[in-house]
């Protein structure tokens, strides 16, 4: 068994698999898939560099906005190499979830108070209280304020899944979009 499994047949395979191979180099017992199960078990290469596929999925809720300018999605750009003549560095970035509205705005830094100000003077006051509001996980966007704040206007505040930037997809077209945008007006061209 650990003859196929670590030598002969190549790569390092799952319980099942292993017995299928001694299985086709003419050896049978009677617990041999259970006995292969646990070998693999036991084998540290293969618990280090297993993929985690048996953890058990959590709930998908799916995040739909009825109605325009009622749920938005809020992330940032930057640090954007070179400077603009203002020295802003950062893009803070909304957009609606319904009609793809996109809010830009341009700052030398991120603060808490900084994005606390964008959300409020150009979501809040531009386009009525919204039911909704999705961030991703850094710690200047999702912060104390910004969940006081959230609480004082009864908006709803979810965050996006780490490490995932997938999970707040509406967001990352517009920052793709936006980062292409700059990337044209700064790129220069030689003659």
């Amino acid at each position: 068994m650990e003859e196929v499994h670590e030598r002969t047949f190549g790569t390092r395979t799952n319980g099942h698999t292993l017995a299928r191979k001694i299985l086709r180099v003419d050896y049978y017992w009677t617990k041999m898939e259970s006995d292969c199960y646990q070998h693999v078990k036991r084998c540290m290469k293969c618990q280090v560099y297993v993929d985690n596929i048996h953890v058990a999925p959590s709930d998908l809720h799916n995040l739909t906005s009825p109605w325009p300018f009622t749920m938005w999605g809020l992330d940032m750009i930057g640090p954007i190499e070179p400077k603009t003549s203002n020295g802003h560095r950062f893009i803070l970035v909304a957009i609606d979830y319904l009609t793809k509205w996109v809010k830009a705005a341009s700052y030398a830094s991120i603060t808490k108070s900084v994005m606390v100000k964008f959300f409020k003077r150009d979501i809040i006051c531009q386009y009525n209280l919204l039911a909704h509001v999705i961030i991703n996980n850094g710690t200047n966007l999702n912060n104390k304020m910004m969940t006081e704040l959230c609480k004082q206007f009864k908006i709803k505040h979810h965050n996006s899944t780490p490490y995932r930037p997938k999970m707040n997809g509406v967001v990352e077209a517009a920052k793709k979009n936006i980062k292409k945008i700059v990337q044209k007006m700064v790129v220069t061209y030689k003659d």
